[in-house]
């Protein structure tokens, strides 16, 4: 069985091309990429433009990053997905670089993700307190990722208590609300029902105390049903009639029991609006990896931050993540797969970029970034299991 964890010491570009070479194939790649914050970057890569001279700093980043987004693309399975963190340095240039790279048709969302709630206070201007996470399937009419989370439905939806069982609902209309859907788009859903407001009872055909109840918009104007007649004749019981009022006046209607907990569990699409106490914050991230190993990365992202993003992949998928950083996205891993018994994997990549002499790193000895990262990991596997395999490609 393959351990939950990898870690390869050396340059991510020549790591990505050695497993393609390899013939490796990851469902999802995460990656928080070095910031455009006027650094030099740790890579040997020769940033210039045509006419030889070195490359502006906006062109310099993107001449990084586009090998590097090209041999992730070839890495991917056509069912996969990848994940990018970054701000608003570079949000405009990375999305059209992507848009390249990956397909302006495979973009699925661009994420506001809240990491520093109380703003940056440092500088002119606004106190920022969001990135951004870019999303892209390699296929988006193959991709496996599932946009929805179990943790994004509130009880608070859902008011109504059945009496006897306690089990909680909310009505929904039977008729479908998107005027795209009509008696001439849909004809076969356009059709009348029977139904008793005083004891709620609805059917496909007439029955004694019912009235008919044709499917109408607000406005009076025709429209279908969500379900077929023979959803409706299998699910009576999931269905209610009740008077209503209307723009028009009193009508009678049909509406959907919608149930808080169902069969297979319930599921909501996530927004594109993360908040910290959803995921976590940079605090809260500084925090993990300082009851690991010390406080010895700056603004490190938080697991659940990535946790999210590993729930909306199968809980087999293998993971890479070729700016690896502290480690958080094994971490995570690790986390994701203790709490629910998934078998995922995780390659993490990282470069032997020394760390600054005088930084909390360096002074515990961790000379380099990729030292935290295999620090970050061994922890990880002490704590939690699964194991943890280590390489180096120099």
């Amino acid at each position: 069985m393959r351990p939950w964890n990898t870690f390869v010491e050396g340059d991510n570009l020549d790591v990505l091309r050695a497993m393609a070479a390899a013939g490796d194939q990851v469902d999802l790649v995460y990656v928080d990429p070095p910031y455009n914050t006027g650094n030099d970057f740790a890579y040997r890569d020769d940033f210039r433009d045509e006419g030889g001279r070195p490359a502006s700093r906006h062109a310099a980043w993107a001449a990084m990053m586009r090998p590097r987004l090209e041999a992730a693309r070839d890495l991917l399975r056509v069912t996969g997905a990848i994940f990018v963190s970054i701000d608003d340095h570079e949000a405009a240039r990375l999305r059209l670089l992507m848009d390249e790279v990956f397909g302006e048709e495979c973009f699925l969302a661009q994420v506001v993700v809240n990491l520093n709630p109380k703003g940056r206070q440092l500088g002119r201007g606004f106190a920022t307190s969001h990135e951004y996470l870019l999303v892209y399937a390699r296929d988006p009419r193959r991709t496996v990722l599932d946009a929805t989370s179990a943790e994004a439905v509130d009880e608070r939806d859902f008011p109504l208590t059945e009496e006897g069982t306690g089990r909680r609902y909310r009505h929904l209309p039977l008729r479908n609300t998107n005027k795209k859907f009509n008696p001439a788009t849909a004809p076969t859903l356009h059709f009348p029902v029977w139904g008793d407001p005083s004891d709620g009872r609805v059917a496909t055909a007439p029955f004694a105390g019912a009235a008919e109840v044709r499917p109408v918009f607000g406005d009076g104007r025709p429209a279908v049903w969500r379900w077929s007649r023979p959803l409706i004749d299998e699910r009576p019981d999931d269905l209610v009639c009740r008077v209503v009022r209307g723009r028009t006046g009193e009508r009678v209607d049909v509406f959907q029991k919608d149930w808080l907990h169902r069969e297979g569990g319930r599921r909501k699409k996530l927004t594109t609006i993360w908040l910290a106490e959803e995921v976590g914050s940079t605090d809260t991230a500084v925090a993990e990896l300082k009851a690991l190993v010390g406080h010895v990365f700056e603004s490190p992202k938080p697991t659940g931050l990535v946790r999210r993003v590993l729930a909306t992949m199968p809980d087999d998928a293998v993971v890479l993540d070729f700016f690896a950083g502290s480690g958080t996205t094994g971490h995570a891993v690790a986390l994701q797969n203790a709490a629910d018994g998934g078998s995922r994997t995780c390659v993490s990549v990282n470069s032997a970029e020394p760390t600054r002499v005088g930084s909390n790193a360096h002074a515990a000895g961790l000379l380099t970034v990729a030292d935290i990262t295999r620090a970050r990991l061994r922890a990880v596997d002490a704590t939690l299991g699964g194991g943890l395999e280590e390489r180096r490609l120099h």
